[in-house]
């Protein structure tokens, strides 16, 4: 029997094609069962574990092998030294602190800008900086609902007029800090009544500020306590404090190895999370006492990504 040429030829190439795309699909399958276990390794604090915890769960549901070391200490001591050796190979990290404890680099308020900073500063490391949350975490002013409601606060210079008559309260540290009151008044001409030494943004300036002792605090801007207790945070109109968004840096090795896929995942994960669900998640977690892997899971179903 004689088999038409075209017929075959275009039967070989079908072929072909199968075959190479099954290949190709194969592969990727097996890229996250066969490439390297992605070990996040976070902060040793609450919200840094959260965080940690939502990028773990999204990559294991979509196939790839994650460890996450959770809580290990400080940036200094533990984690970028764990970073640099491979024993974890993907961190969630604050852009503007990163830069410049870990380079000695002044950041910048614009994001865009500290991020890229900070990936140029790790490239030589063969480390890359991904996208980073709209989410961040950076010393925040706040004040009392009462306070805001009886001097018509919304921003730190509406505190121009006021602030002679206010006490500020936190860190011992604080006056002589740049972007604590020193900052405070080289950028915004604010020179406070009073000033109390209390603790970095802990219980001691939430009681403090609660109680009256104080009328304007130095908190951490996604801290649960803001929305646990009806503070208002003052909106840093001047961009005193640098970017603080959260962006995975991660080997190179990790991402070679699973390509684009891995990074569209991560980035997505990333985009989602915004400064109000942040502060929600700390304020579950750390005010409320639920456990961080479930409102991890939960957010990561909410938003459709798991």
């Amino acid at each position: 029997m004689r088999i038409n040429t075209r017929t075959r030829v275009f039967g070989a190439v079908l072929v072909v094609f199968a075959l190479v795309a099954a290949a190709c699909g194969s592969g990727d399958d097996a890229s996250k069962t066969d490439g390297p276990t992605i070990t996040i390794g976070s902060f040793g604090f609450s919200e840094s574990e959260i965080v940690g915890e939502i990028y773990r769960l999204a990559l294991e549901a979509d196939g790839y092998k994650v460890e996450h070391k959770a809580l290990l200490g400080s940036r200094e001591a533990v984690v970028n030294p764990a970073l640099r050796s491979g024993e974890i190979n993907f961190v969630p990290e604050y852009i503007g602190t990163g830069l410049e404890v870990t380079f000695g680099i002044d950041p910048s308020a614009n994001a865009d800008e500290t991020r890229d900073a900070l990936d140029n500063a790790w490239a030589a490391e063969n480390i890359s900086v991904l996208d980073y949350t709209p989410a961040e975490d950076k010393n925040g002013i706040v004040v009392t609902a009462a306070t805001a409601e009886k001097y018509n606060l919304a921003k730190i210079s509406d505190l121009s007029t006021v602030a002679g008559e206010l006490i500020f309260g936190g860190p011992p540290e604080c006056p002589d800090r740049p972007r604590c009151l020193g900052g405070l008044g080289d950028v915004y001409g604010l020179t406070f009544g009073d000033f109390k030494a209390l603790d970095v943004g802990g219980p001691l300036t939430v009681t403090a500020l609660k109680g009256g002792e104080i009328d304007v605090a130095l908190l951490f801007s996604s801290d649960g306590v803001i929305e646990a207790e009806g503070f208002v945070l003052l909106e840093d109109d001047k961009g005193l404090q640098p970017a603080e968004n959260l962006a995975p840096i991660v080997a190179d090795s990790v991402l070679d190895a699973y390509g684009d896929g891995f990074t569209t995942l991560v980035n997505k994960v990333s985009a989602a999370l915004n400064q109000a669900d942040l502060t929600e998640l700390n304020k579950l977690v750390g005010y409320d006492g639920e456990d961080a892997t479930e409102m991890a899971r939960k957010w990561l179903t909410d938003n459709g990504l798991i």
